[in-house]
């Protein structure tokens, strides 16, 4: 009987075996798919494992570093006390001093001064970290009645305005927000043309989904907005401090304080058009994470 023949007579056991083959060929391939994906998975199981322990040091090293910021900070307070105690006695005798050494005495007395405002700087910067936020109801008009109250003497020395439409209720950390406002205000008053009396314009929108925008008007000297990524850090300055004084965390602070909020802080610029600062936090109470 030829071959042919013996497929006519028998044609399924050809057919079952080849789909044997298939099977076989099948399971083979699913085996070694299998085994690969339970291998990826073991990688990404290990990575992820990995990425944990890293990202525990790592806050356990930030954690560090602001204990440290914290207590070296609060223990300079003492020394520098006395700096300047025995510094505003020798002043009160300066009459019974040389030029010389008068100049010495006060030029000491301004670096104690600014190094008195940097300490203060760091310890509200440490303090955003250590503070859980306190999340309640809270209306902006009269956290900014509050803060104009505390800038009274600045506005007015600066022969300036803070001008505002109706500010909402929104969900917050009523410290943490007064923090903002001031330190805001503050810089668009600061930073202003010497012949222009400073304005400052607060306005509240909703922003993308669950979120609002805070935004910061003036109309002062402004910046170049390549500098964007200098403004946050601390002590970084973009003028100097004969024309404008402070210690350079003002920015800082409110960038710490807007990602313990859950937020972003936003600015826009263009230097002689004054500056435009968002604050972005969520709607709703949610705690974020420090930057």
């Amino acid at each position: 009987m030829t071959d042919d023949e013996n497929r006519d007579q028998f044609p399924l056991l050809d057919e079952d075996s080849l789909a044997q083959q298939q099977a076989i060929k099948y399971a083979k391939e699913f085996s070694t798919l299998y085994r690969s994906e339970k291998k990826e998975r073991l990688q990404l199981q290990e990575a992820h494992i990995k990425l944990q322990k890293y990202a525990r040091e790592l806050e356990g090293r930030n954690q560090d570093l602001e204990d440290f910021a914290f207590i070296a900070s609060h223990d300079l307070q003492e020394p520098l006390r006395k700096i300047q105690a025995f510094g505003d006695r020798l002043q009160n005798i300066v009459n019974d001093l040389d030029p010389k050494s008068g100049e010495f005495l006060t030029r000491m007395l301004n670096a104690a001064e600014r190094m008195q405002s940097n300490i203060d700087d760091l310890l509200k910067f440490s303090r955003v970290t250590r503070r859980t936020p306190v999340f309640v109801p809270m209306p902006l008009e009269e956290v900014l009645d509050d803060v104009l109250q505390d800038l009274e003497v600045l506005i007015q020395k600066q022969k300036g305005k803070v001008i505002h439409g109706t500010l909402p209720v929104i969900e917050s950390d009523p410290v943490q927000i007064r923090q903002l406002f001031l330190n805001l205000i503050s810089n668009g008053l600061k930073f202003h043309f010497p012949d222009v009396p400073p304005v400052v314009e607060i306005f509240v929108k909703k922003s993308i989904s669950d979120y609002w925008d805070i935004c910061f008007k003036d109309n002062g000297i402004g910046f170049d907005e390549k500098y964007l990524p200098l403004i946050f850090k601390p002590f970084e300055r973009l003028h100097s401090r004969d024309k404008y004084e402070g210690s350079g965390m003002g920015l800082s602070i409110c960038r710490k304080v807007v990602s313990s909020l859950g937020g972003e802080i936003l600015a826009e610029s263009k230097p002689g058009n004054g500056a435009l600062f968002i604050i972005r936090i969520p709607t709703k109470a949610t705690h974020g994470s420090d930057i």
